[in-house]
């Protein structure tokens, strides 16, 4: 199987799509001739033309309306915003109409489309370029929100998002972009929406990530069980609605601890959700508080400032280590 990075295992993924199915499209802001502001679309335009791979203005707004209505027509649009602030001002066509169409007309009409959000800090960008607010679309029903962590699991999932019937909020952490390669099959690959992955097996204590987070988990992870003797079981979440509660609490009633990791701010952020399933499906199998590793409740810091607020192994490995003493 061939190495590749997240970058290229999504561009693969697109690539893919808009090869097997005419009605498959996309669209967004610089994503056509100048192939995305992280490559992402790179090489797209060219072997698909401006029919397929469609340079909009800056309107989020807009992009996400257009597409909405380019899905009562047959096509499944793929929409980018540029980087996961922006897409707010398209906040309105997503809650009030991409996420309630299948609600509304009682079945007869979704919104197969997919909404890609570069999200998270890591490569020290400035304001509105760095934020982690998954939690704000997972509130929303009718919507399902995908977080990759890896270039292999990151091709999957996309695919699997372009094939649903329904709406996917696609959130892509940037740090992970060009972070490392993976070898990704040739042939097509999909993962199921709405199933978490078990990434390491533990007996100790349980720690659940997603997206970005998941790295420095992992790290955390390796130096715990070789130098403290700390087992721990890993999570990698890759959906966050809908959340995969079996896979959480079935491991939590084998190691009766747990930790929750992720860059996003701690007030309502998705460890709140994750806590409270928890306790209650799995409360009389703890053997200890949850304690959460999170981003801090402010805006994240720009430039080299960022890396005090992300979570780190270091941070992560302190978690663990108070949840074990207790």
């Amino acid at each position: 199987m061939p190495q590749m990075n997240m970058a290229k295992a999504l561009n693969l993924a697109m690539r893919e799509a808009l090869r097997e199915d005419p009605n498959v499209l996309v669209l967004g802001q610089d994503v056509g001739k100048d192939e995305g502001v992280f490559r992402i679309t790179e090489g797209l335009y060219a072997e698909f033309g401006e029919n397929r791979v469609v340079d909009t203005p800056v309107a989020e707004s807009a992009i996400v309306g257009t597409a909405i209505g380019m899905c009562f027509k047959g096509l499944r649009p793929i929409c980018e915003m540029q980087f996961s602030g922006f897409g707010y001002h398209g906040f309105h066509q997503i809650e009030n109409h991409m996420s309630r169409f299948r609600n509304r007309t009682r079945g007869r009409l979704t919104c197969p489309m997919v909404v890609r959000f570069p999200y998270g800090g890591g490569i020290r960008a400035i304001e509105h370029h760095s934020e982690s607010r998954e939690a704000i679309w997972v509130h929303l029903p009718g919507l399902k929100v995908v977080v990759p962590s890896g270039p292999r699991n990151a091709r999957a999932l996309l695919r699997a998002s372009i094939l649903d019937p329904d709406p996917v909020i696609f959130y892509e952490p940037k740090a992970c972009y060009r972070s490392h390669q993976e070898e990704v099959p040739e042939q097509p690959e999909t993962f199921p929406i709405g199933k978490a992955q078990l990434v390491r097996e533990g007996r100790d204590v349980t720690l659940i990530s997603y997206g970005a987070s998941l790295r420095p988990t992992l790290e955390a992870a390796d130096e715990l069980a070789s130098d403290h003797g700390i087992d721990c079981e890993v999570i990698d979440l890759l959906t966050l609605s809908p959340l995969d509660t079996e896979t959480i609490t079935s491991s939590i009633e084998r190691t009766g601890r747990a930790v929750v990791v992720h860059e996003a701010p701690r007030t309502c952020g998705m460890g709140a959700e994750i806590v409270a399933r928890i306790v209650e499906r799995s409360l009389l199998h703890l053997e200890a508080p949850i304690k959460r590793v999170t981003g801090y409740d402010t805006i994240i810091p720009f430039f080299a400032t960022e890396k005090y607020y992300l979570p780190d192994a270091d941070r992560v490995i302190s978690g663990v280590k108070e949840v074990v003493a207790f």
